[in-house]
């Protein structure tokens, strides 16, 4: 049966030509094969992001994230370095720290109590000179690092490939972008409590794809916002500023929500006391975009998806205030997503203003918010379309194909965009989902010989 067959070349080669006219078979959301080599051949090999500086500021302060299917333990040294190693005992390779966060001088795995130190060495063994004898090498027993880590603007990503390119490598032209919303303020940016978690029955490129390239579906979507009086009446307000495609599959909106970029606050209603940090730590042409810029959201790829919007609690005497939010899609299977949700703000915002920041997120964003309700009510849907024998038919056709297709060939880019990238002048356009799709497939081509069955 056309369901039944696994993938090779010939039908990726299919896919990314398609992907290329504007058309995603349905299959990519839920095919199995798919997904195992996502898992191989993507998330194996980039660049994952794992947290920020600011949650392990003081020696012994630890997090607890995953990569995909790979736990990871994420601490500050005794010298103040960031480490990370596999949350696995090296012992019989239980989950050595089941905690989300906290501080610790050492680790005591639960199961027969080895005990290592923030370096990951095995400092202590149950008994373990009678049961293993003076000749057993400690150094053997050490817990293992994660390949690569490094870090951008306090954000720290994680490789499992050791030959994995430079992260800011990786980042490329996002870095600038990055800049705008990590690097403005003399002190950076912060997170505030803890990252929020929850599950959402969906493939993890439908909410890449949705942050990433997606704007549209806003005046739909979120319709009951507009009903509320939270955003704009006007149906085209998310299609105003630019779109801009990135190279290694990113993107990232800049929308001004406004028609004349005059009516848009300057620097999304910051404080103007801190303005001056802004000149200091932005370049010309990064002010200008940032000054008129209302909404940033985007996605780095694979799945590090972020939203920078001003935004209201309720009711059109509410005041808009401005939040950054990071989120990761770590994927747990083919229609299974884990949601991991940072708030960040500048550290050196009024107080006051970071207490309006927050209730401007959750109120929009995080499990109770009302846009983010809206999406996974919407994206659990898709993936529930897409596990028929109709959706899964291998030949890449039109009955089976997603469209993709706005602005193919008739949105020109922006030549006059000071900032890098191809920026079209609208953000109601495919092209970032275009070109996520087509460095996706181009990841699977890299090893297309994934054995069936295996992880």
């Amino acid at each position: 049966m056309a369901n039944r067959i696994a993938f090779d070349k010939t039908i990726l080669r299919g896919v990314k030509e398609k992907v290329q006219r504007g058309l995603l078979p349905q299959w990519a959301f839920t095919d199995e094969d798919i997904y195992r080599a996502e898992v191989a051949n993507i998330f194996s090999k980039t660049w994952n992001f794992l947290g920020h500086e600011s949650e392990i500021e003081k020696p012994g302060d630890y997090v607890t994230r995953w990569i995909v299917h790979d736990p990871v333990l994420l601490l500050r040294d005794e010298n103040g370095q960031i480490q990370a190693y596999l949350n696995s005992c090296t012992h019989r390779g239980t989950k050595l720290c089941t905690a989300d966060f906290g501080q610790k001088k050492t680790f005591t795995c639960p199961y027969h109590g080895w005990t290592f130190n923030l370096a990951g060495d095995l400092i202590g063994i149950v008994a373990g000179n009678r049961v293993y004898g003076e000749e057993m090498d400690r150094t053997q027993w050490s817990l293992r690092k994660i390949p690569k880590v490094s870090s951008y603007c306090g954000m720290i990503f994680g490789s499992l490939d050791e030959h994995a390119e430079p992260l800011e490598d990786f980042l490329g032209d996002m870095k600038w972008y990055f800049d705008i919303m990590l690097g403005r303020s003399d002190a950076g940016m912060e997170v505030r409590g803890v990252p929020q978690k929850w599950i959402i029955n969906t493939n993890w490129k439908i909410s890449a794809d949705n942050f990433g390239g997606d704007p549209y579906h806003t005046a739909m979507s979120h319709r009951s916002t507009v009903e509320l009086g939270i955003s704009p009446k006007d149906p085209m307000y998310a299609s105003y500023g630019h779109q801009v495609v990135l190279d290694n599959g990113h993107g990232i909106n800049m929308c001004t929500a406004a028609k004349d970029r005059a009516d848009v606050p300057p620097y999304q209603g910051l404080p103007p006391e801190m303005w001056p940090m802004f000149k200091r730590n932005l370049s010309a042409e990064q002010l200008d975009v940032f000054e008129k810029t209302m909404i940033m959201v985007g996605n780095c790829f694979p799945n590090l998806s972020f939203v920078s919007p001003m935004h209201g609690t309720g009711g059109p005497d509410e005041p808009l205030t401005s939040f950054v939010n990071f989120r990761v899609w770590r994927p747990v299977g083919p229609t299974k997503i884990e949601v991991t949700s940072w708030f960040m703000v500048d550290k050196e915002a009024p107080e006051s203003f970071k207490q309006a920041s927050y209730l401007s997120y959750i109120g929009s964003f995080g499990p109770a918010g009302t846009l983010e309700q809206d999406d996974a009510e919407i994206w659990t849907r898709v993936a529930e379309t897409t596990h028929g024998t109709m959706a899964q038919d291998k030949d890449v056709h039109y009955n089976n194909a997603l469209n993709y297709l706005m602005g193919l060939d008739r949105v020109e880019p922006d030549l006059t965009w000071p900032g890098p990238g191809t920026a079209y002048p609208t953000c109601y356009l495919d092209a970032i989902s275009r070109a996520f799709y087509e460095h996706w497939v181009d990841s699977l081509l890299q090893d297309a010989d994934v054995p069936t069955g295996v992880l």
